[in-house]
């Protein structure tokens, strides 16, 4: 994926009241970053934030955080924002690579939504079902492990059943053609809106591990 530059990017980024620049800094104390007790869920790779922002709209008795590591992409879902007020939702430009570093045992539920699926073998690690990946997710959810994915790509949902079985996650809810099964209340993101209207078939699992 060719990224262009935004103009500017860095100032919308920093003025916005949604994201956290210092988000190191709230580890342990994300509840205190929303003022409540309620579940937190993230959206690992958020692109320009269509599925998380109408996650937080839908749920408002759910926390959400949206992920992202370019600028340029990030910018995109500040301005969809620009006019609204969503008290459960905040965002955070990062490196998922430093998952860590920012949260602790704080998670409910994990989104990978149209991951890089990273296609040539020697990239294999930078998957974000990788079991590089999976051993960071470990530390970051509060009780029961849950992952929610979607992809189109075939071969990157393949490798993400293996890997997340082998490391001990339980399969639920698998559809190899989310649009035409009977799963309810999808939430797509802006990627899956143009290639669903192509007939591209969308693939989605949930996994969990206590």
């Amino acid at each position: 994926m060719r990224l262009r530059n935004v103009k500017g990017a860095n100032e919308i980024i920093e003025k916005s009241k949604y994201i956290i620049l210092n988000p190191e800094s709230k580890k342990s104390n994300w509840n205190k970053v929303f003022n409540n007790e309620n579940p937190i869920n993230i959206e690992i790779g958020m692109g320009k934030g269509d599925f998380i922002i109408s996650m937080a709209e839908n749920n408002p008795d759910v926390n959400f955080i949206g992920i992202e590591m370019y600028d340029s992409v990030i910018v995109k879902a500040i301005e969809k924002l620009e006019n609204k007020n969503i008290p459960n939702l905040r965002l955070i430009r990062m490196d998922a690579r430093l998952i860590e570093n920012v949260f602790d045992k704080e998670i409910n539920i994990i989104y990978l939504n149209f991951s890089d699926p990273w296609p040539k073998k020697r990239n294999a690690k930078r998957r974000l079902t990788h079991e590089r990946f999976l051993n960071r997710y470990e530390n970051i959810f509060k009780n029961e492990k849950v992952i929610y994915m979607k992809t189109d790509n075939t071969h990157l949902f393949e490798f993400s059943i293996e890997s997340l079985s082998n490391y001990g996650y339980k399969l639920k809810n698998i559809s190899l053609d989310l649009n035409n099964s009977d799963f309810s209340g999808n939430i797509m993101t802006e990627y899956e809106k143009k290639f669903s209207s192509r007939g591209v078939k969308i693939n989605r699992l949930e996994a969990y591990k206590d």
